[in-house]
């Protein structure tokens, strides 16, 4: 079968352009499948996007061809039996071939005449969309200090009258009635910690960042674990030692990642538990993230990347668009501020948290910048807070 030719009138002269060129040069990814779900036309990008070549593909079925990509098969086959178009956004996908998830928008347009074939477009979310995702969880630990000035101020100051009607009441009541005394003094007790713990995220923090080496910030994370919650789960380290030194405050920064790891270890399958703490340079990503002079945005670099990647069940897709938004949770007796503490914190650092979450895998994404300054951390014993609550 001949290839099509497209005539094009260019400045009076008539051109000859091959549209298989034209599909080849589309930087989004297009597949024509069958009514079966067989691959028949595959354009360069999908090639890419797939792994492998037209012809080596052609006539099979896409799930056999890239298994993660079975859901855009029932997708397509939709469209076909139903002669519409479908379009499904933000669908989470683990890229075998580069150990990455990606996120996609899918679009299959069924082909007029041609007997149940479809267009499937196929379009990767764009490194600023997932960049404006990064912004939006740092709105969100935004919304959380003004959230805990109002309720310092509000809901305290009850509590307290509360608490002292409560030891009134237990001078003129039995026995029998004093345990609901109690439990109302237990009750305030616990509301007037979680603000306190609100509290953390009050005003903008005041940071004296110094030169870190982010390894022993992990290391001495790693060594709590090990010897406390995580002490049955297997680690891998996969560090960068050519690493420049990271801008911070050593204790923050213990316990943003002791807070990740938690979460990771409470994830994990009892049996075969993994965590792997990974570091990289990444250079490129350059934000709009912390207040520079006159309280204008300044540009910074964010090319130090640590990751915490556990083997746990996935996070659930309810939860994904909302997981750094504070009193989100899925534990049955969570507070849900643990996660947007953690965004606050690395907010402060004008640094940025993403995450991936397919079932089996999970990666929490940090992004730091590199310090500049001359102050140089000088280590000292510490406690570290291993209750915090998270996810």
């Amino acid at each position: 079968m001949p290839e099509p030719k497209l005539k094009l009138v260019e400045g009076g002269a008539k051109a000859s352009v091959d549209l298989t060129a034209v599909f080849n040069a589309l930087d989004v990814a297009v597949l024509g499948l069958n009514a079966e779900g067989s691959i028949l036309n595959a354009n360069s990008a999908a090639e890419q996007l797939v792994g492998r070549s037209l012809e080596s593909m052609r006539g099979e079925a896409l799930s056999r061809v890239a298994p993660e990509l079975s859901d855009l098969e029932s997708i397509s086959l939709r469209a076909s039996t139903k002669d519409i178009v479908i379009t499904e956004h933000g669908i989470d996908v683990f890229n075998p071939r580069t150990g990455h998830g990606i996120y996609m928008d899918v679009a299959a347009s069924p082909i007029p005449e041609s007997g149940g074939w479809v267009a499937l477009r196929i379009i990767e979310t764009t490194v600023t969309q997932q960049m404006d995702r990064r912004l939006g969880y740092l709105g969100a630990a935004r919304s959380v200090s003004g959230m805990a000035s109002v309720l310092a101020h509000e809901v305290k100051n009850p509590l307290s009258g509360i608490r002292g009607a409560s030891q009134l009441l237990d001078q003129h009541v039995s026995d029998a009635d004093r345990q609901l005394t109690d439990l109302i003094r237990d009750e305030v007790d616990r509301i007037c910690a979680l603000v306190d713990r609100m509290g953390q995220f009050s005003g903008n923090a005041v940071l004296h960042p110094v030169a870190l080496n982010i390894h022993k910030v992990l290391d001495r994370v790693h060594n709590v674990a090990m010897n406390g919650f995580a002490a049955n789960i297997s680690f891998v380290t996969d560090y960068d030692p050519s690493l420049p030194l990271v801008s911070g405050e050593r204790d923050l920064l213990i316990q943003v990642f002791l807070n990740l790891i938690k979460n990771a270890a409470e994830a994990v399958p009892v049996k075969g538990g993994r965590i792997t703490l990974r570091t990289a340079y990444k250079p490129g990503v350059r934000l709009l993230t912390s207040p520079g002079k006159e309280g204008e945005d300044a540009p910074r670099n964010l090319p130090l990347v640590v990751e915490i990647t556990d083997n746990g069940p996935g996070i659930e897709p309810e939860l994904r668009d909302h997981l750094f938004d504070p009193f989100v949770t899925s534990k049955p007796n969570g507070s849900g501020l643990g996660l947007a503490l953690t965004a606050k914190i690395i907010h402060d650092h004008g640094g940025m948290i993403d995450f991936e979450s397919i079932p089996g895998q999970t990666t929490f994404r940090v992004l730091l910048p590199i310090h500049t300054g001359t102050t140089v951390d000088t280590p000292m014993d510490t406690p570290v807070d291993t209750n915090e609550e998270m996810l």
